[in-house]
């Protein structure tokens, strides 16, 4: 998971690269500068390959415009700050997605505020992760959005790849693109055991066990489960039997 905001700095002035560099040291420290250029060149080439959370944009470059550079692609993905000495830009830039836009020089405060937009804006994009709420529900995130669901009515959990699909009450089944082994750190220990590599169950929901060599479980939804031999042990001392 990424924990550091990346920052690109397109300005053909070095002592304007300069500057926002130390803004950024002084005020933003987490913030780091991953790159930096003069031209749409350099940007052009950078941006076909990265795509940095933050970019700061100054509009007249030497070989071209800011426009120029962002009418290259369909879309940027990057919170833009734009940055320029000129007023009349300022329309153009809003039609171009703007999230803030500085005149220079730049003053500190403005500065400041700009930046904060954007990491708010950078916030509220993030997928919503996995958590267990207090009332006992879990957050899951789908390629949709997000889904609400009640932990008593996860029957279990089916590890495919690196997804893993829950399969709940009335035969409902959502896919997260998270694995089982993240699922099994999350949810609350006293109601959910994995009994194999492919498969943590939700405790209340077992209805039988199968003897084996490591033997098998029946759920509430009829599905058969395998317990892989070197879980066995640990879940029969958890259930409380003895083989």
């Amino acid at each position: 998971m990424k924990t550091t905001t990346q920052v690109c700095i397109i300005d053909d002035e070095k002592h304007g690269r300069d500057y926002i560099s130390l803004l950024l040291k002084k005020e933003f420290p987490e913030i780091q500068v991953s790159f930096e250029a003069s031209s749409v060149e350099e940007a052009y080439i950078f941006l076909t390959k990265n795509s940095p959370d933050i970019l700061f944009l100054d509009i007249r470059l030497g070989d071209g415009t800011a426009f120029d550079l962002l009418s290259k692609f369909k879309e940027v993905s990057s919170q833009i700050i734009f940055v320029t000495a000129f007023e009349n830009f300022a329309i153009q830039a809003i039609k171009n997605g703007a999230t803030d836009y500085l005149l220079k020089p730049i003053k500190k405060i403005d500065f400041i505020m700009a930046v904060n937009k954007a990491l708010d804006h950078i916030k509220k994009m993030q997928p919503v992760p996995n958590t267990i709420l207090q009332n006992q529900k879990i957050i899951l995130s789908t390629l949709q959005g997000f889904k609400v669901v009640d932990i008593a009515d996860i029957i279990h959990c089916e590890a495919d790849s690196s997804y893993t699909i829950f399969h709940l009450v009335n035969k409902i089944k959502i896919m997260v693109s998270k694995t089982l082994h993240e699922f099994e750190s999350i949810l609350p220990e006293h109601h959910f055991f994995r009994i194999h590599h492919k498969h943590l169950i939700n405790i209340a929901h077992l209805q039988e066990y199968i003897k084996g060599r490591g033997g098998q479980v029946v759920m509430s939804d009829c599905s058969v489960l395998d317990v892989s031999f070197r879980r066995k042990n640990d879940f029969l001392y958890r259930i409380g039997k003895t083989d």
